[in-house]
């Protein structure tokens, strides 16, 4: 493929989008390549379909899930109406130790799952910039707040986060539209709580859904089906945003349905000249060159494409020599912690439906250090009051009942805790050579299980949020620590970290590949350490910062 391009972009996620607009913003020709198909914004054909519209009344056919998508129907927003935003398992095969099942929840198309993301976002502190160095798991993030927050302010100045400012260190202030609301129940308990635990904050969930229009897009409508993608733009997603803005800038070409199988490197330098891309709907096979690459898609492709590209010059793949590509997994630890009913308020209810929950940061080991694990976690959760769908669970028959579906059920209260979980060396992904995928490209096999620190971890969230529903007087119904499936927290991280030793580190403070300076990482792989927060955010602040620095750098003839 005769090509002219200073940089070629690999997937158009999350990442992938903010690297095209960042580098196309800088006035460099960028190719970006989606291994899925085009999806054009506002293209959303089941976005506000009834259920009388579709073949299975939205549930779906239970029997090719089974067939077809037996990870991906676990997903919690997984159904009939968004399927179409989720891979086809048996076409998009990768493998697990048997006895250790990973869950790897994808969207290959244009955009990724960004058109399906939970969007919360919440900037990282030094706290978890300087964990690894603090408690000596895992290596030291060669950057800190400082590095990340002009670019965070960046991001969010341009994708739109409502939120609420509380002055924690520990979870910084960022530059918020107005924050969405409590439910009345939800206002009993974050009072209830912060009385009785002055340890403890409860806020509004910060996402990035507009309260307010944004940059040519609208405010949200509260209508509730996020997941089948958003016609007014109101939730930041590729196609709403980054992407519109990329293609202004008439330097960014968009090849959809075209998959990196590996980077091609000069077997002298061993610096990147272009990637083997393979057409998806053909198979046919090209070489593109460019003067460098971005990795961006998605923690374990990315990695796998590195693993790939095995040369003389780079045995083992791009960055191998360090020790730690594919290694140090993390995702987030997650359990339903604890579910109770919320008495009295039966004359109140809500409108519409909040895309957003209640979030409860982290309060363990931040002033003090506890005994039994390190890191920490922390909640997100929501009050509702049960709707008649209730009665497909509870027993009853005849008018009374039927009358009785009527009228809204009682308020209920859940929390679930997000827990960070530790680098470690034994979490990894491999290729294996015996399974190639359609493609001819050894599938990925994950090697995954948390350890007894997440373990104990979940123990004492189950144990502060049946303490926290008490002090707000509901009655807790069921409470757990039991982990939910390893990928439940959908943010897969690590396997190509950061680090300033090329020993032990495949990327440099500028996302820079130690051992091929022209090639870059900025999604999930490129992170040293999970926190508990939801990594998205920081995954977007990264790439803008490291867009920054290779757009200067290639200016310069360093590149």
């Amino acid at each position: 493929m005769s090509t002219d391009f200073d940089v070629i972009v690999v997937g158009s996620g999350i990442t992938g989008g903010w690297a095209a607009k960042e580098l196309g913003e800088r006035g460099l020709k960028v190719l970006l390549l989606e291994r899925g198909r085009d999806v054009k914004h506002g293209d959303y054909p089941t976005e506000h379909a009834g259920p009388w519209t579709m073949p299975y009344r939205g549930m779906g056919d239970q029997e090719r899930y089974k067939r077809d998508y037996p990870i991906q129907s676990t997903h919690f927003l997984f159904n009939e109406y968004c399927e179409h935003f989720f891979v086809n398992d048996r076409e998009a095969p990768y493998q697990c130790d048997p006895a250790r099942p990973f869950f790897w929840y994808r969207g290959n198309q244009v955009g990724g799952r960004s058109l399906i993301w939970g969007r919360h976002t919440y900037r990282w502190s030094d706290l978890d910039f300087e964990a690894n160095k603090r408690d000596g798991h895992g290596v030291d993030w060669p950057i800190r707040y400082q590095d990340l927050q002009p670019w965070y302010d960046h991001v969010e100045d341009f994708i739109g986060v409502s939120g609420q400012a509380e002055g924690l260190a520990h979870l910084p202030d960022g530059k918020f539209l107005p924050p969405m609301q409590f439910n009345c129940a939800e206002k009993l308990f974050k009072t209830r709580v912060e009385e009785k635990f002055h340890d403890r904050i409860v806020t509004i969930g910060r996402v990035a859904v507009l309260t307010q229009p944004h940059r040519g897009r609208g405010a949200c409508h509260y209508c509730g089906p996020c997941e089948r993608g958003c016609s007014v733009g109101a939730y930041f997603s590729t196609q709403s945003s980054t992407l519109p803005a990329a293609m202004a800038t008439g330097n960014v070409t968009l090849l959809a349905n075209h998959l990196v199988e590996k980077i091609v490197c000069d077997p002298l330098t061993g610096r990147a000249t272009g990637v083997n891309a393979i057409a998806t709907d053909t198979r046919a096979r090209h070489f593109v060159s460019a003067r460098m690459v971005f990795l961006c898609a998605s923690a374990f492709a990315s990695t796998q494409i590195l693993l790939n590209s095995a040369s003389e010059k780079h045995p083992g793949g791009i960055g191998h020599a360090s020790g730690a590509l594919g290694h140090y997994l993390m995702d987030h630890t997650m359990s339903l912690s604890a579910r109770a009913l919320m008495p009295g308020m039966q004359d109140r209810y809500y409108q519409g439906n909040r895309p957003n929950t209640m979030y409860i940061p982290r309060f363990r080991n931040v002033s003090a250090p506890q005994e039994d694990f390190v890191r920490g976690y922390g909640y997100q959760g929501l009050a509702w009051r049960g709707s008649w769908r209730r009665g497909i669970g509870d027993s009853g028959f005849g008018k009374d009942y039927k009358e009785a579906l009527h009228k809204p059920g009682p308020w209920l209260i859940v929390l679930a805790a997000l827990g960070e979980t530790l680098p470690r060396h034994e979490n990894y992904l491999e290729l294996d050579a015996k399974h190639p995928d359609p493609f001819g490209i050894p599938q990925i096999k994950i090697h995954y299980s948390p350890g007894d620190n997440e373990a104990r971890m979940m123990r004492d969230a189950k144990e502060q949020a049946v303490a926290m529903l008490a002090a707000a007087g509901a009655q807790v119904q069921a409470a757990t620590s039991d982990l939910l499936p390893s990928g439940s927290g959908i943010h897969e991280m690590g396997t190509a970290r950061m680090g300033n030793d090329p020993a032990s580190a495949v990327l440099n403070k500028h996302n820079q590949c130690h051992a091929a300076p022209n090639v870059f990482v900025t999604d999930g792989a490129c992170m040293a350490s999970g926190a508990c927060q939801n990594p998205s955010l920081t995954y977007m602040a990264i790439t803008a910062r490291a867009c920054d620095f290779a757009a200067t750098e290639l200016r310069a003839g360093r590149l």
